[in-house]
């Protein structure tokens, strides 16, 4: 039977207590990259681009995370990603869907960030397009999984510095045909950590055509 990977309680995988105690990342954030800005008394955030932003903005027209990447939400990401429990695709693409009712971003057409063709056969499965898929289903937008490829094979981003997640990340992705031409995408993947994968994804569709790119992910570390 179902254990909430939080608690260990049985009944779901992922319990409504466990679920309340995530902590949901809110504003004020900085309106390009979606980083939490630190609170400084007197100083007004709203609209403010945080310091990396200022200097090297990311090429994409925005990002937002619903959650921060730690505890209950980190485990419960491990186990859908690595230990093939797909289950929680529904509660954690929920969590996505209820932040887009709360914070909808411009687009018609949602785009998960694809897997190589071999991590995907390794897998069994891509995570992110479990989450689009029902991201899709609640707020009523396409899945398109056909045009953005990853045409080269990365080494994981996790233990890269930023630049070399950049570097890894760089030219891996193609638009295979023009079916994302003119449309506003949604980029969904699950978790956020510098911004490069998500980029490298936002260039390639750019060349595909694409009209704007916003990315949503479920988690980014604090």
């Amino acid at each position: 039977p179902p254990r909430c990977v939080g608690c260990g309680r049985v009944g779901s995988w992922l319990c409504a207590t466990c679920l309340e105690e995530i902590e949901l990342i809110r504003p004020p954030i900085c309106p390009r990259c979606g980083r939490p800005l630190a609170e400084i008394t007197g100083v007004r955030h709203e609209g403010r681009l945080c310091y990396l932003c200022q200097h090297a903005p990311l090429q994409i027209d925005g990002i937002r995370s619903v959650a921060y990447f730690e505890g209950t939400l980190r485990e419960a990401i491990h186990r859908f990603k690595y230990a093939n429990l797909r289950d929680l695709a529904l509660p954690l693409g929920e969590m996505m869907s209820t932040y887009w009712r709360e914070s909808p971003l411009p687009a018609e057409v949602i785009v998960p960030v694809p897997l190589h063709e071999n991590r995907l056969r390794a897998r069994g499965y891509n995570q992110a397009a479990l989450l689009a898929q029902v991201l899709g289903q609640k707020i009523g937008l396409p899945i398109s999984e056909g045009t953005l490829a990853r045409v080269r094979e990365t080494l994981p981003q996790v233990g890269l510095g930023a630049q070399e997640r950049k570097e890894n990340v760089r030219d891996a992705f193609r638009c295979l045909d023009d079916g994302l031409a003119g449309r506003r995408v949604l980029l969904v993947d699950d978790v956020c950590t510098t911004g490069s994968t998500l980029e490298a994804c936002s260039l390639a569709l750019r060349q595909g055509g694409a009209r704007s790119i916003w990315a949503l992910t479920l988690a980014r570390p604090r």
